[in-house]
């Protein structure tokens, strides 16, 4: 796996295959599909401009500014994931489930497979970096008769996988906070004086939103200089909180028990099972792989930093994550209690019981914090979705959330377009919390079936469908690690929409699937209802061409 450096103006293509040990430097490249040698792909550094208008997006130039570098977009990748808020908000399912251990190498696994998804969306994405990210890849992967189809089905699956997520976290930080209020409040032995609502919960939820909203409204360089501070935030607090913990936790757990002690909680009457169920933590925190390459059209050298981006994330969150988590398992020192905690939450009942109420509300402090960037950074890659999939005219009124707001030079159209389908979901809660769950639930799924269908595309295709390769590539390593990330995504799928206890009542179903069959029928039936008549996948001028080396200036 390489990434292969690209001169100022133009790039052979054999310089890019070069770097994953395909040809030998000077070759000539002899494609199996007959491209002729000597061919070369849009210039990468440097030159982001020249790459979006070769791929077709020429008028978008001058729409979108680019200010993001690679240390905001690196923090950009970790904060997207963010893991110091979701370990703690999902701690609870592999406990309850399966025991520590099921929580700690469920974790493990969980982020090793997900570098194999990450890896085969940066290699996508790496070709093509536009705000569509993986949706755009379409157009570059199946047959031209089977992009409509194809590009609208992933397009709307990202998008809605991408707002139930954004609606998710800000569901989470309302509860983490109104859970702090609790934690503070007068406390009988049994229970807290103060127990939140499903209203007051969507209520501030709601408020949460505007406030995201209002931060991705702002200009790309503000943007910039915030997201910066995300991710050394994110893991100088997650460093702090475990020394804290285990310093001040006393009755730590063995490491025997933290590390082998698998539980059926779950009720199916098999550890086995439980311990499948326990994946949900890691499903739920390791997704959006693609944010990143949402905010390619904002970033400098995005076909190289996208990438680069995306696996040091995973690489990152994945370990912080595996540190929280461990340290949580050693800190249970009454497993039991923490489970049945008043406060709801097991990850903030460990805070209280190693610091106390005025110890546990700073480091719940940084959990709500980091949480908070996390829906800032899945709200600004859902918005760049929205402005992508609407600049296609996929979404009604397309012209109007497709607008480049002239002062900040941002689609603020599209944000408050998030904003409001964000909060529409949201009030679901009020009604029905295990239905607003079951929504929350889809966003893994949704989210990596997107990705595995255009990664299944560009193998069922390949003979088919030329695919020019961008400055990253997996190599030989590539197939493989495609029909792994394949295979996972669709066995975690199944896992994550069984009911997670038993016996099944109507209070703990998992309404997923319902949900799951519901987008689907809604995509269908509208694309057969009009929308194919019309919508013709990722509108491009088409300029996205194989030439010569002495042939690039002319275009321009």
């Amino acid at each position: 796996m390489d990434i292969a450096g690209s001169s100022s103006k133009t790039q052979d293509i054999d310089k890019t295959r070069k770097a994953a040990g395909e040809v030998k430097p000077g070759s000539p490249v002899d494609h199996p599909l007959g491209i002729p040698s000597g061919v070369v792909m849009a210039t990468i550094q440097d030159d982001d401009e020249r790459m979006l208008a070769r791929i077709g997006y020429k008028q978008a130039l001058q729409e979108l500014r680019r200010e993001f570098n690679k240390w905001s977009t690196v923090s950009y990748a970790i904060s997207i994931l963010g893991v110091l808020g979701s370990v703690p908000a999902t701690f609870n399912n592999p406990l309850h489930a399966g025991g520590p251990a099921t929580a700690v190498w469920c974790w493990f696994i969980g982020s090793c497979m997900a570098m194999c998804i990450a890896s085969s969306v940066a290699e996508l994405v790496s070709a093509y970096p536009t705000a569509g990210g993986m949706y755009f890849v379409t157009k570059h992967v199946v047959p031209p008769e089977y992009v409509p189809i194809w590009a609208w089905i992933v397009g709307w699956c990202n998008f809605l996988g991408q707002t139930a997520g954004v609606s998710s976290v800000a569901y989470t930080v309302s509860q983490m906070i109104l859970a702090c209020g609790s934690m503070n409040s007068t406390f009988d032995g049994q229970s807290y004086s103060y127990s939140p609502t499903a209203l007051q919960t969507v209520l501030l939820s709601i408020a949460l939103l505007a406030v995201m909203g209002v931060i991705c409204s702002l200009t790309t360089k503000s943007l910039h200089k915030i997201v910066l501070w995300f991710a050394p935030i994110n893991i100088l607090a997650s460093i702090s909180i475990c020394v804290a913990l285990l310093v001040l936790t006393p009755n730590k757990q063995s490491a025997k028990w933290v590390f082998t002690e698998v539980t059926d909680g779950s009720g199916w009457g098999n550890r086995g099972f439980s311990f499948l169920l326990g994946f949900l933590s890691v499903a739920w925190t390791m997704t959006d792989y693609d944010g990143t390459t949402h905010m390619s059209e904002e970033t400098h050298d995005a076909a190289i930093r996208g990438p680069v981006a995306i696996r040091m994330a995973v690489i990152v969150s994945g370990t912080v994550g595996w540190m929280l988590t461990v340290t949580f398992c050693f800190c249970l020192s009454d497993y039991d209690q923490v489970l049945a905690s008043p406060t709801g939450m097991a990850a903030a009942q460990i805070f209280l019981n190693a610091g106390g109420r005025t110890g546990g509300t700073v480091m719940w402090f940084f959990v709500i914090l980091i949480q908070f960037f996390t829906g800032c950074s899945a709200m600004l890659a859902d918005t760049r979705m929205a402005y992508a999939f609407s600049r296609d005219d996929a979404l009604p009124f397309s012209g109007f959330w497709s607008k480049i707001n002239p002062f900040t030079q941002t689609p603020v159209n599209a944000v408050w377009l998030v904003v409001l389908f964000s909060i529409c979901l949201n009030c679901i809660g009020i009604g029905s919390t295990e239905t607003i769950l079951s929504i929350f639930n889809i966003t893994a799924p949704a989210l990596d079936l997107s990705y595995i269908a255009v990664i299944l595309a560009r193998i069922v295709y390949k003979r088919r469908v030329v695919f020019i390769e961008g400055p990253f590539t997996l190599g030989r390593w590539g197939r493989p690690i495609n029909i792994m990330a394949i295979s996972w995504v669709c066995f975690i799928s199944i896992v994550l929409f069984f009911p997670p206890v038993r016996p099944i009542t109507p209070q703990n179903m998992n309404y997923a699937i319902c949900v799951a069959a519901f987008i689907a029928v809604f995509a269908i039936s509208w694309w057969w209802i009009g929308a194919r008549k019309k919508y013709t996948g990722p509108r491009t001028k088409d300029i996205l061409q194989l030439i010569g080396s002495e042939e690039i200036d002319d275009l321009f």
